[in-house]
């Protein structure tokens, strides 16, 4: 009898699953890799030539105060996936393969990877009913252990760690290594068109994670290269020509190399856009748009994001040990906010631009909100769901302020930890503090002028209370750093 009762209720919550997932938006989440929050065609920069991010920016929301935490690859996607700070999972730097981590930080024993006990959004979906896979970039660990398939996702195509090649790429599929022909960026896209192609009665979440446009930039197809194939110096722009000892010319071939990778991401998201329609899934899919980090092109005389490095003549020599020569880790808004927008045929309007500001915290509260799926309530949740504000209202007691996080572990080492409203930026870097920066965004966006040692009393009384603010989040998160401070 009592075996009888529990298949009912298997069956009664079975049902209950099917006909809430019935009812749910399919949801296409497209991730690119180091894409700067400059390099779309609706930012305003006169290389990018993205017709089909345009086009999906301005058919539902763009969020342009849009940032990661931790400007690199694994925390930000660790980030995303958890809706905590990589000091809290343990990931602060980008994962080299298979290296194990230091057991002073209490994860020695074992190689090092996104912990499948943690609470992520996927799996809650795919509890829920959904459809889920994830074709591309994973890097939150190379071992079985911390397969994508232990986080909820039920089909991976794509590369574990974070280097891979830009044609004929050796990826996972039905989880063995296999060899592929052509362009990698082609060949993602068209394992994401199969997948829509996939008959089902439930709702999906496709996470593409793409590869570009990560370095190396090429080769890319000669219709990505066409713009700028026959571009010469004095028509690629820089933004910080007058920086000293600058390699101008370097950082104009680097940017003709970024926009023509760019542009393979964007004529693939034509592809997949146009499937869509063809399948007639278009109306009922939620498609999200963002980047892992944002990325330098010579700005403030670096290239790359948060592990920036100098693209100056000579480098500069080293004065810290903890800073290598040739290397430049910062927190500039160049490497922390990335281009977002969120389409949502009959909930989104059109053109809606949002001006405040979120994270990748954010996208776990918000996805479920969206799919209908209940947050957990026994794990900490950092993020907000700002579904609210893709719909036209506002949220109460919204915090326009960002507080982002960085412990560089490779080519450098720092503890570097950030409060930034729109007026004002304060960067502490808590193992070399010589290197704490304060910027004046209102008057000084492009963060070239560091008033650390500022003697204006006004501003001071700032520092001091954005160190503070810095220290609480710190505290909140248990942050280790803090105990040392």
């Amino acid at each position: 009898m009592f075996a009888r009762f529990l298949l009912l209720v298997s069956l009664l919550v079975v049902s209950i699953c099917s006909v809430r997932a019935a009812d749910s938006p399919n949801i296409l989440f497209v991730f690119t890799d180091d894409q700067a929050p400059w390099a779309v065609g609706v930012a305003g920069h006169p290389m990018a030539k993205t017709p089909h991010m345009d086009a999906l920016f301005n058919s539902g929301a763009y969020i342009p105060n849009s940032f990661t935490v931790t400007p690199v690859c694994s925390p930000s996607r660790a980030s995303l996936m958890t809706s905590r700070y990589g000091t809290e999972v343990g990931i602060s730097d980008w994962i080299k393969p298979y290296q194990r981590w230091d057991p002073e930080t209490g994860l020695g024993g074992t190689e090092w990877g996104l912990d499948p006990a943690l609470a992520v959004w996927p799996r809650l979906l795919r509890e829920a009913g959904y459809d889920t896979a994830l074709i591309g970039k994973w890097h939150l660990g190379q071992p079985d252990f911390y397969h994508p398939t232990k986080h909820g996702f039920g089909l991976f195509v794509g590369h574990r760690h974070g280097g891979w090649k830009t044609v004929d790429p050796v990826m996972e599929k039905g989880k063995k290594d296999q060899g592929f022909t052509g362009l990698t960026a082609d060949i993602l896209a068209d394992e994401v068109i199969a997948f829509l192609k996939k008959k089902r009665k439930k709702p999906f979440l496709c996470c593409w994670h793409t590869r570009a446009p990560h370095t190396a930039w090429l080769p890319v197809s000669e219709e990505d290269a066409a713009p700028y194939a026959d571009m010469t110096d004095e028509q690629t722009p820089v933004p910080h020509p007058d920086y000293p000892n600058l390699d101008t010319a370097r950082v104009k071939r680097m940017t003709r190399e970024y926009f023509s990778s760019v542009r393979s991401v964007d004529r693939n998201l034509g592809r997949v856009m146009e499937e869509l329609k063809t399948l007639g899934l278009e109306e009922n899919t939620i498609v999200i748009f963002s980047s892992d980090h944002g990325y330098n092109m010579g700005h403030n005389g670096i290239w790359h994001k948060g592990n920036g490095h100098w693209v100056v003549k000579p480098l500069p020599e080293v004065t810290n040990p903890n800073i290598p020569k040739g290397q430049r880790p910062n927190m500039y808004d160049t490497s922390i906010k990335v281009p977002t927008a969120v389409r949502w045929p009959g909930v989104i309007e059109p053109g809606t631009v949002i001006d405040e500001t979120i994270t990748n915290l954010d996208w776990f509260p918000t996805i479920c909100a969206m799919a209908g799926v209940t947050l957990p309530g026994d794990t900490t949740i950092r993020g907000r769901d700002f579904t609210p504000l893709l719909k036209g209202g506002k949220v109460e007691g919204w915090e326009n302020a960002y507080y982002g996080q960085y412990s560089t572990l490779h080519q450098s080492h720092t503890h570097m930890r950030c409060w930034r409203t729109a007026e004002y930026k304060l960067i502490r870097d808590f193992l070399n503090p010589e290197r704490d920066e304060f910027y004046d965004l209102s008057n000084d966006p492009g963060e070239t002028k560091n008033l650390i040692g500022t003697t204006d009393e006004s501003l001071q009384e700032i520092i001091a209370d954005y160190d503070e603010k810095i220290r609480g989040k710190m505290r909140e998160t248990g942050d280790a750093v803090i105990s040392e401070n």
